[in-house]
Order: C-alpha cells, then structure tokens, then sequence
C-alpha cells in the first residue's frame, strides 16, 4: 500500500473516532431542549448541541493534524484553508432542524479534503445507530458492512427525494415513473441513502455547502453512485465560495434520467 492511500486511511480512522465522540455529546442534548439561536438572517437554527459538538471535533481534529486546514458550519470561516492542500471539512449536526424537531435523521459529518477532493469521510447518526464510512480507493461501509448504489428497481421506477414542486416540473411520461419519498432535512443523511439502495437518487436544491457535501460525496462515489452539478462535473471543494448551485446526486441510472429534466 502506498504511503499517501495510508495516510487517508489514518486520516479516517481519526475522523470516526471524533465524530462517534461528537455525535455522542449532541446525543445527549437530543430531545432536551438545548437553547437555540438563529443565523441567516434569521432562517437557520444553531443550537447548543451544535457548538458542543463543534468544539469536540475541532479540539481533537486540529490537535491530531496541526497542519490541516478547517473548514466547518459552526466556526468563522477562515481564509487560510485555501493556502492548504489538506483540511477538514465539519459539520457538527447536518440536518439541526431535524434534531429540534425530535426527529432521528441528523448525523455528524466530518471528511478530509486533498487538493479539493474528498479522501476520507464519515457520517455518524448517533439516534438511528447508524455509521457510514470511506475513504479514497476503498469500498464505503454502513455500520461495517460494504453497501452499494441500487442498479435498478422491478420495472422503470425511479425511487427519489426532492421537493414535490420540482418533480410535477418534470415530463409527464418520466414522472409516472418517480415515486416521491418523504423529504429527509439531512442532506448529507439523503445521499447515504442513496449510498446504502434505499433510494435513487435525489436533487439538491441550490445553495448547498461544501460542509453538507464532502463526506457524503465521497461515501456516495464509494458506494457507485455519483454527486454532480447540472453540466454533470464533479465537485470541488475548498473554493473562496464554499457554496454550490443546483445539483444531482444517485446511482447512474438515475443521473441519466434525472439531468435531462432538469435542463430548461
């Protein structure tokens, strides 16, 4: 095994045990009211879980790798990650409305990024007892075991999320395919779901961020399934924009069929 394919895997092994830790410590603030503020303009809930866990991963991530760069929901952003080649990219509870809201579908979200590209991610759902894991040339793992995007459902089925608007936007023959799931608020959560066959694929509305993205990106391309914008490339993370416009994430079948309606 070469030594840069050793180093990310160190790298995972590092991430997973702080972000079991951090998960641990929201766990604990999950159904218990923790206080709440709001940001973006008032549009998007923090709570005390989040900082706590925040300040777990930040303290043993930048304690471990001194050299790495951090990037993540919860901390000022701070432009020196761009002179790095390696950072970490966090977000301490990926789908915060979800955990206020007592529902169990949020998790922790912590990935390595090289020269832009995801090479070791984990989300870890501590309320479903859940754990999805990869790293760059390796399988992607739930809860230990391999998983894998689906290859296709009985029929023409197309099992997706996405916001219920856009799917009546689609071509009439092509919607009678799509079968709507319930909308999952993690968005990181969503496309583990894609990794593990429950679903094909789903649609991420625009102004995602990197923080919602890296781990499950990677867990996904792991898995055989793929995370693009709408001219079909791959993402890069660790831009001055940490922000993306509308993209489309599934299996291959699904890309195919899905991009295609999405084009004006």
């Amino acid at each position: 095994m070469d030594r840069v394919n050793e180093q990310w895997r160190q790298d995972l092994d590092l991430i997973v045990d702080a972000a079991r830790e951090a998960g641990e410590i929201a766990h604990g603030f999950f159904g218990a009211s923790p206080e709440v503020w709001w940001k973006n303009e008032g549009k998007s809930p923090v709570s005390a879980a989040d900082f706590a866990a925040n300040d777990r991963l930040q303290s043993l991530l930048l304690k471990a790798r001194p050299n790495y760069g951090w990037l993540s929901e919860e901390t000022d952003d701070d432009t020196a990650r761009l002179t790095m080649d390696t950072l970490f990219v966090v977000d301490p509870i990926d789908g915060t409305r979800a955990f206020l809201n007592g529902e169990k579908t949020w998790c922790v979200s912590v990935a390595v990024v090289h020269r832009g590209s995801p090479v070791a991610g984990v989300l870890v759902a501590p309320a479903l007892k859940e754990e999805f894991s990869a790293v760059a040339g390796g399988p992607a793992f739930k809860n230990g075991a391999p998983v894998s995007v689906t290859s296709g459902r009985n029929g023409s089925e197309l099992v997706i999320a996405a916001d219920e608007a856009l799917v009546k936007s689609f071509d009439p023959t092509f919607r009678s395919d799509v079968r709507r799931v319930r909308h999952v608020p993690s968005l990181a959560y969503r496309l583990a779901m894609i990794a593990d066959g429950r679903i094909d694929g789903t649609v991420v509305k625009r102004d995602s961020h990197d923080w919602d993205l890296a781990a499950a990106d990677l867990i996904l391309d792991r898995a055989g399934g793929c995370l693009t914008d709408l001219a079909s490339n791959r993402l890069t993370y660790n831009r001055e924009s940490v922000s993306h416009e509308m993209l489309v994430a599934g299996a291959p079948h699904a890309v195919g069929s899905l991009l295609p309606q999405l084009h004006p």
